[in-house]
């Protein structure tokens, strides 16, 4: 099997977000850097248990600058066998994808895994995007996949349920949980990391269509209001004028 799979670089959840710029740019002063979890613990994880159970190699790909290779290093030293950096700041999920798929076109891979979304924006883009460009299938949201030679079948997360597809490879899939559990490198894997092969590649040319102008942090919480056990009036009161529902 020859897998890729799609790495990103997120902040860490307990980061503290600000922009800069007039608010037109994200501020990452002081951010705590994280691969992106939907990315590691699900596309990762699966795509490195099938190289175990099947054979082949797994090749991580990211669309960044240079201070992303530590994150991408700390997928090859948890088993991925080499990496691709597009060495770009992309400003939309659709340049990544076109960077991803551009160099994905001519390689022959089996299955290109990524997360199910980045806790970032939470855009849920890139996969289908890739699949597109590609002109391959994709399955979104899969929570479980078997291979059976060329044959995939995959359970995916619907509303108020499950769905169960099977798609022949190649194909793009983005993982959610339940997909594989998380793995914690040990020592002997990050000593490896350091010598594996990590290619930096120039981008393809394209021109954002699409651009942010702005960003806005969300309104500060109000504190939180105590009523009385025996003052049930106010707290209906307060249920009707003041209370809203997010």
């Amino acid at each position: 099997m020859k897998l890729l799979v799609c790495v990103n670089k997120t902040p860490d959840t307990t980061s503290k977000i600000a922009f800069k710029n007039n608010n037109t740019e994200f501020d990452p002063t002081g951010v705590q850097f994280i691969m992106n979890p939907y990315d590691e613990w699900y596309a990762l994880v699966r795509a490195l248990e099938l190289k175990e159970t099947l054979g082949g190699t797994v090749t991580l790909i990211n669309v960044g600058l240079a201070d992303n290779d530590q994150i991408i290093r700390k997928g090859l030293a948890l088993g991925a066998d080499d990496a691709v950096r597009i060495n770009l700041n992309a400003k939309s999920s659709l340049n990544v994808a076109k960077q991803i798929a551009g160099f994905a076109k001519n390689e022959n891979y089996d299955i290109i895994f990524l997360g199910k979304e980045s806790i970032d924006y939470n855009g849920s883009e890139e996969g289908g995007m890739i699949a597109e460009y590609l002109g391959l299938p994709f399955v979104s949201y899969a929570s479980k996949l078997d291979l059976n030679g060329n044959t995939a079948t995959i359970a995916r997360d619907i509303e108020g349920g499950t769905e169960v597809v099977e798609v022949q490879t190649p194909f793009v899939v983005s993982a959610a949980k339940g997909m594989a559990e998380q793995r914690i490198a040990n020592m002997k894997g990050i000593m490896a990391a350091k010598t594996k092969p990590l290619k930096v590649m120039e981008p393809v040319a394209f021109e954002d269509v699409t651009v942010a102008i702005q960003y806005e942090l969300p309104k500060p919480k109000s504190a939180v209001k105590m009523i009385p056990a025996d003052q049930m009036d106010e707290l209906v009161r307060l249920l009707h004028e003041e209370a809203k529902v997010i």
